[in-house]
């Protein structure tokens, strides 16, 4: 399952992914990088599996579930679900995720920093 989110609304995706609990992974065959969240703490399966593919302003998270690892070495299938009920789930959780995640703070300017405006100490500093 695809879920795609404006580069505004996910502007790290990688961090945001993160925010919803996945773990980063990386293929040491491909170098591939992609990210997963285990559906219970007793096993590395069943879990959700996503690979983030950023184009021109959009970001995509390609979503699906993997119920067992594979069983032959150097074999990639797996049983893999890319829709039902549960892929549709978890998806709806990561976009409930995108709408609660806050916009991305604009960096202070130079004369801020240097006058302490902004800066969470300037809360305990009384001035004149």
């Amino acid at each position: 399952m695809q879920i795609k989110f404006s580069k505004i609304q996910v502007p790290n995706p990688e961090q945001f992914i993160r925010r919803c609990g996945y773990g980063k992974m990386i293929d040491r065959r491909t170098g591939q990088t992609s990210y997963a969240r285990r559906l219970t703490h007793a096993g590395f399966y069943p879990r959700f599996h996503v690979y983030i593919v950023e184009n021109a302003g959009q970001v995509t998270i390609n979503l699906h579930l993997d119920q067992k690892a594979p069983r032959y070495e150097g074999v990639a299938a797996h049983s893999g679900e890319y829709d039902g009920q549960v892929v549709e789930n978890e998806a709806r959780r990561i976009e409930e995720v995108s709408r609660a995640v806050e916009p991305v703070a604009q960096p202070l300017t130079a004369s801020k920093q240097r006058r302490g405006i902004g800066s969470w100490f300037s809360k305990f500093i009384k001035r004149g």
